[in-house]
């Protein structure tokens, strides 16, 4: 099975629903409308002669500059008899981040999925147990969307000289003037 059979076969199916597909490493990413994304899940699963029945990763990206599309959420799945792999990348608002549970589908999704929702506040509606997986249940925030600043600005510990932020610096034969 390549990727071209693979494309064909989803284009044919969900014409309306994916938006765009591009090829990395020999990995095929499909882009596509997130209200289908368990019908698509379910095709691949179920189809004898696509037989994706492993997920082997779910994850969520912050981009602050798509607007209206700035949390993608990723799934990579997995046909181990012709051993292949897809990637389903689906674009959802910040201001409601949802998506349906592939729980039913995957198992292994249960985990990844409030993952996801832990860092980056992606709701998957229908997961039978959303909560923190890794931070704190009181946290009221999403630590990996990129709304916050890399550093604490209030500190008042650190020197500036140590982080790049002053002086002057000698890197072996290469002098650098701070600004």
């Amino acid at each position: 099975m390549d990727n071209s059979f693979i494309k064909d076969r989803l284009v044919q199916k969900f014409q309306e629903n994916i938006f765009g597909y591009e090829e990395h490493f020999g990995v095929l990413s499909i882009f596509a409308n997130k209200e289908s994304n368990l019908k698509i899940l379910q095709y691949l699963f179920d189809e004898e002669q696509l037989a994706f029945r492993f997920l082997k990763d779910l994850t969520a990206v912050h981009y602050p500059d798509r607007i209206g599309e700035e949390i993608v959420v990723t799934y990579l799945v997995y046909n181990m008899y012709d051993n292949v792999e897809l990637r389903l990348n689906f674009s959802l608002s910040i201001d409601h981040p949802s998506i349906y549970t592939a729980t039913k589908l995957y198992e292994t999704a249960n985990w990844l999925e409030r993952e996801a929702y832990d860092f980056f506040g992606v709701d998957f509606i229908g997961h039978p147990n959303l909560t923190r997986v890794m931070n704190v249940p009181e946290m009221d925030y999403h630590p990996l969307r990129k709304e916050y600043p890399l550093e604490d600005q209030t500190r008042q510990d650190k020197d500036d000289e140590m982080f790049g932020r002053g002086g002057d610096f000698n890197f072996g034969n290469f002098n650098v003037k701070a600004n």
